[in-house]
Formats: structure tokens, C-alpha cells, sequence
């Protein structure tokens, strides 16, 4: 179960969801015709091994990704992977030089994507997570002027920000993919304000949220991973919401779009996941938000 002050690296709590999400990109990049391709998932799963390798090699049969749930949820990876790709694209274009990674995670977007001359790239997260990232991409030369911040996000983000160089007078492109449901609602408020907060007009933003599930339908998901024992996805996430990024944000001046997920299966020539199932009860519930400071 989650604390006020606990942490994580790459294989734990949190951090291994990370993983997760990166074995699905993983295994997105090896289809014929894949929506998104992020070459370095596979390097970083293959870096910790085990099961993980197996799993891109074919193996692994009984693991949660070779399952229909595991097939929708590489679907549902693949086209959020798509969607802020084409919001960094565009801020880019825009003549955004300052790229904001919230919980960056095993985001590879620093390497792969091709950041215009004088782009700095912020990646906030955990000590332990940054750690791996760097030793697993030891050699590799990022894109952009790529600066790591070990920062718990529920702390004092914004200070630590701003003494790693972060210019609040000059547009910003600010990102919280995968992060939302990690954090209570009072959290999730506080990040946002930080966000307006240091957003110079021209500024965008993009984030993934999920409206929160029924109460019971949680506590019964919750308690069945506990019995279950191990760091089970309900034991690690919030059900909450402070507010729909696009009504908060839109509030205070920003133009904000949110497009719900299953829209963008469609759209981008995916599946979805089939009624009733466990998946489109999970990709139901999201939306994928972005939003320009005017």
C-alpha cells in the first residue's frame, strides 16, 4: 500500500509500473505496423531481465502482457505514446524550447524525438528511477540539453525546477502522462497550480487522466490484490480526481481539448477493448488532454 513518503526505483512499487508500460512499447515497436515506435523500451527492458526479456524473445507465456488484456493494453501504450509524441511535435514547431517530463519514468523522448538547436529537456522523478535511466543509457547521446531532477513530485517541485535552469519568463511544454492516478486529489491540484503557476503565455500542457472508478467496484479491486499479496496496480493507485484537466485548466485561461481514449483507438485504426471486458472498463474511464496558455 502507498504512504505519504514513500519511494521507489525501477523494479518497486510505482517505478515497476514504469516497466510495465515500457514492455508494452516494447512490444508495439515488433508488430508489422506499429503505431508508435520507442527503440529504447526494449533496452531498458532487457536491461533488468528476467521475465522481462523473456517476454520480448516470445516467452513468458503466462505473463499479463500475453493475455487479451495485455494485447488491448499494448493498443491503448502505443496510441497514448502516438498522441504526446505529436503534442511535442507541435510545440516544438511552435518555437517551445523548454520540454518538462512530470514522473518521466522510462520516457525516451530526450533520445528519439528531434528537439530544435537550444531545446532543454527537465525529467523529474525519483532518485532510484533516474539512476537506472542513466546506467542503462550510459553512451547515448540525448537530443536536447537533457537535465535530470531527482525530486519526489509531492515535495517542492518547482523550487528544484527552477535551480536546474527551468526560465518561467519563456514558453514551456509540460507533460504528465501516466502520472495522475498515482496521486491523491489534493496532489493532483497542487501540480497543476505549480504548472500555471511557472507557464509562460504559449505555454502547453498534455496529460492523461481517469475519471475515478465506482467506490465499491475500487475497494473490492483493492482488496483483492492485497489478498493476492505483492505491488498489485490497485494496491499502488489513488481513485480520485481534483477536476477534469481540461474544465481546470480552461478556467485559468488556457485553450483546452480532451479527446477520451477510445476515440483515439479508433482514430489511430486500433481496436476497442471489448464490452464488459476488463480493459474497456480501464480505457473507458480516460481521457487525453492538451491545452496552450493563451
Amino acid at each position: 500500500m502507498r504512504t505519504d513518503d514513500d519511494t521507489w526505483d525501477i523494479t518497486t512499487s510505482v517505478g515497476s509500473t514504469a516497466l510495465f508500460v515500457a514492455a508494452a512499447r516494447a512490444l508495439e515497436a515488433h508488430k508489422p505496423d506499429p503505431v508508435a515506435v520507442d527503440p529504447l523500451a526494449e533496452v531498458f527492458c532487457r536491461a533488468v531481465g528476467g521475465e522481462w526479456a523473456d517476454l520480448l524473445d516470445g516467452g513468458a507465456p503466462e505473463h499479463v502482457l500475453r493475455s487479451q488484456f495485455g494485447a488491448d493494453f499494448v493498443n491503448f501504450q502505443a496510441v497514448r505514446t502516438r498522441y504526446f509524441d505529436d503534442y511535442f511535435r507541435a510545440a516544438a514547431a511552435a518555437g517551445v524550447r523548454q520540454i518538462v517530463l512530470l514522473a518521466a519514468g522510462l520516457d525516451s523522448r530526450g533520445y528519439r524525438l528531434d528537439w530544435p538547436d537550444g531545446t532543454v529537456l527537465f525529467e523529474l522523478d525519483q532518485p532510484g528511477v533516474l539512476d537506472f535511466k542513466r546506467e542503462v543509457l550510459a553512451g547515448r547521446r540525448p537530443n536536447a540539453d537533457r537535465r535530470e531532477i531527482a525530486v519526489d513530485l509531492r515535495n517542492d517541485w518547482p523550487k528544484a525546477l527552477r535551480d536546474n535552469g527551468f526560465d518561467a519568463s519563456r514558453a514551456s511544454a509540460w507533460i504528465a502522462e501516466g502520472l495522475l492516478i498515482y496521486l491523491p486529489a489534493a496532489a493532483q491540484r497542487e501540480l497543476f497550480a505549480g504548472i500555471d503557476a511557472l507557464a509562460a503565455p504559449g505555454s502547453r500542457v498534455a496529460v492523461e487522466e481517469a475519471a475515478p472508478m465506482d467506490a465499491a467496484a475500487f475497494a473490492a479491486k483493492r482488496a483483492e490484490a492485497q489478498s493476492e499479496g505483492g505491488e498489485a496496480f490497485f494496491t499502488l493507485v489513488y481513485n480520485e480526481q481534483h477536476e477534469p484537466a481540461d474544465r481546470w485548466f480552461g478556467a485559468r485561461g488556457w485553450r483546452a481539448e480532451a479527446t477520451p481514449l477510445q476515440e483515439w483507438l479508433r482514430i489511430n485504426g486500433r481496436p476497442v477493448p471489448a464490452e464488459g471486458s476488463e480493459a474497456a472498463v480501464m480505457t473507458g474511464t480516460i481521457s487525453l488532454v492538451s491545452a496552450v496558455k493563451g
